[in-house]
């Protein structure tokens, strides 16, 4: 497993002073880097109908991009494109063991880990992210510029590409493998290939408030829950019909706080939003499936490993109770399963000890007998 490695300052440091903050070049974060994944292994990916992937390049001065799939590549020459394919840790264990390195940020900020592949002069342009982003340099060389964040003007270069106005640097280095830049939203950056090379973009990102409010009116929609309405007897003559006066806004806003005051309904809202699978999980069904018996048997033998991608939260309002969400479904287990259900959760490989006494409860047997069956969990054989 890769392990990140600080050598200018503590994890702590960086959390205080850097993280959201202002970006960071961490020298050898990874010493000894090899590629988690190769140029014709991503380009086949890229391929695939279901895999998220662009083609981006510039001919004559002007921006290009195509969307996937891609059916080959070989028209495109030896300068100036990039392959970027998103979410590979869905597809790949070995990609998906990267995100472990980056543990010490909660599991439902992760986006993905984004991959490019690129030839000399190849880039996507200088642009602005709205999410933080650790990029590990791979194979080959690419320099990045980093600029200040501030009014930077936005423009459209291409109808797949949204591009910044030059910017006065306050990073400008190039990195080879093992190296990574961490940049938090907002700061415009711009990276250029020096040679053939791959770049592993590990991205957290959380919700807006736009996204969350749409989110919990699909919920409270799918679960009929807040149905009641304004129940206002005794109220007083009203002399301006088309007013809707202080009193009566005050009800509305009691009606709308009301929701979000709902601890139980708002935790299993989030636990159940957060934990939809950003895009298509890579599940590998079982042929034959498993009966109980010939789970428990297994794990006497071999550890459960997480598919790539797949979320798994519980929270802290309600872990207690034996609750935790997987994929956007809750789960609700008996109290003695609390230290399985969290160790589900934390780690991407468990094993019969971390499971413990919960595989003594038929109920928690019989959910990870189907998690398994479906391909969400496998053994590590």
């Amino acid at each position: 497993m890769l392990t990140l490695q600080l050598n200018e300052f503590s994890l702590e440091d960086f959390l205080a002073n850097y993280w959201q903050q202002k970006p960071v070049l961490i020298r050898q974060g990874f010493p000894g880097w090899q590629d988690l994944i190769s140029p014709d292994e991503l380009a086949g990916l890229a391929c695939e109908p279901q895999i998220e992937s662009r083609l981006i390049c510039q001919r004559a001065g002007q921006w290009q991009a195509q969307n996937g799939p891609f059916e080959q590549y070989a028209h495109l020459g030896e300068r100036d494109w990039t392959l970027v394919v998103q979410a590979v840790d869905h597809w790949s264990p070995e990609v998906a063991a990267l995100v472990q390195a980056f543990a010490f940020i909660p599991q439902w900020r992760f986006d993905d880990v984004m991959i490019s592949y690129a030839v000399p002069g190849g880039g996507v342009g200088p642009h602005i992210d709205l999410y933080d982003v650790f990029i590990c340099q791979g194979s080959g060389r690419r320099r990045w510029r980093v600029g200040e964040r501030g009014p930077h003007r936005q423009f459209v270069a291409h109808a797949c590409l949204l591009h910044t106005d030059p910017f006065e640097p306050v990073i400008d280095a190039e990195l080879t493998a093992g190296d990574i830049l961490y940049i938090p939203p907002g700061f415009p950056h711009d990276g250029v290939t020096l040679e053939h090379s791959m770049s592993f973009s590990v991205g957290f990102r959380s919700k807006s408030a736009r996204d969350m409010v749409s989110g919990l009116a699909d919920y409270l929609i799918d679960h009929e829950l807040g149905t009641g309405l304004i129940h206002d007897p005794g109220r007083p003559r009203q002399p301006h019909p088309g007013q809707i006066n202080a009193s009566d806004f005050g009800l509305i806003r009691q009606q709308m706080q009301a929701v979000l005051s709902d601890a139980a309904l708002m935790a299993d809202f989030t636990g159940t939003m957060l934990s939809v699978t950003k895009c298509e999980l890579d599940l590998q069904a079982l042929e034959w499936p498993l009966n109980s018996a010939e789970l428990l048997s297994r794990l006497q033998q071999a550890a459960l490993v997480r598919t790539g991608g797949l979320r798994c939260l519980y929270l802290q309002e309600n872990i207690a109770q034996g609750i935790c969400y997987i994929d956007g479904e809750k789960y609700v287990f008996s109290a003695g399963c609390v230290p399985a259900l969290m160790n589900l959760c934390d780690q991407n490989r468990i094993d019969a000890v971390l499971l413990g006494e919960a595989l003594q409860d038929m109920d928690f047997v019989e959910a990870l007998l189907g998690w398994v069956n479906q391909g969400y969990w496998y053994f590590d054989e």
